[in-house]
């Protein structure tokens, strides 16, 4: 559909943000952290984000990641990941930028190569994915217009991410979409509780054998 000089040149017209900044209290420790197979959570999510991207830059505490890379740090701190979101487009150098959750492994290149594509062929402000019967907006493509649609909700003490979407173009990319291109709902699978890890390992460890 795309050959690979289109792809290229998105990736570099693209900057990636892992959200790191959560504080992973039901899981107990810090997720980022997370050993997922040979790799922790974080360099699960930067590997993946930086095949797509030109640049990564990690959302979080700069005292605590600056060892991983480039990191934004909330201008507006404890708002939950709407602060991250808008920190994210407030510093970033280009106007389509991919924001991941470092949560999400299952989520793949293969299919952050897909949100792109469609990004880039829309106008839309947000361009996010629908599965599992709600939206993934923490693994979506916005233009740097949303930074001042979230800082006005975060000003107004809203930290609520899905609400936003109403007040600027939005291209959804519903699940049967999803399904037509090849992928499954199950990706978008977060971990959470020390549960939802154990799940993920033996999900991973059958997947390989």
């Amino acid at each position: 559909m795309y050959d690979q000089r289109v792809k290229d040149a998105i990736k570099f017209a693209v900057t990636a943000f892992v959200l790191a900044g959560g504080k992973s209290s039901r899981m107990g420790s810090d997720k980022a952290f997370l050993q997922l197979g040979d790799e922790t959570l974080l360099s699960r999510a930067l590997l993946t984000a930086g095949a797509v991207a030109g640049e990564v830059r990690i959302v979080g505490n700069a005292r605590k990641f600056a060892a991983f890379g480039e990191v934004i740090e909330d201008a507006y701190r404890g708002q939950g990941p709407l602060g991250g979101i808008h920190a994210a487009l407030a510093s970033s150098p280009t106007e389509l930028n991919l924001v991941l959750a470092v949560d999400l492994p299952f989520v793949g290149r293969e299919f952050l190569q897909y949100l792109l594509l469609r990004a880039h062929e829309s106008d839309a402000i947000v361009t996010v994915p629908r599965a599992g019967g709600g939206l993934q907006p923490l693994c979506a493509a916005y233009r740097c217009g949303f930074a001042e649609v979230a800082e006005r909700s975060l000003r107004a003490g809203n930290n609520k991410i899905d609400s936003l979407f109403a007040t600027v173009q939005t291209c959804v990319i519903e699940e049967d979409e999803l399904v037509r291109a090849g992928f499954s709902a199950e990706m978008f699978r977060n971990l959470n509780t020390p549960e939802d890890l154990e799940k993920a390992k033996s999900l991973r460890s059958g997947s390989e054998s």
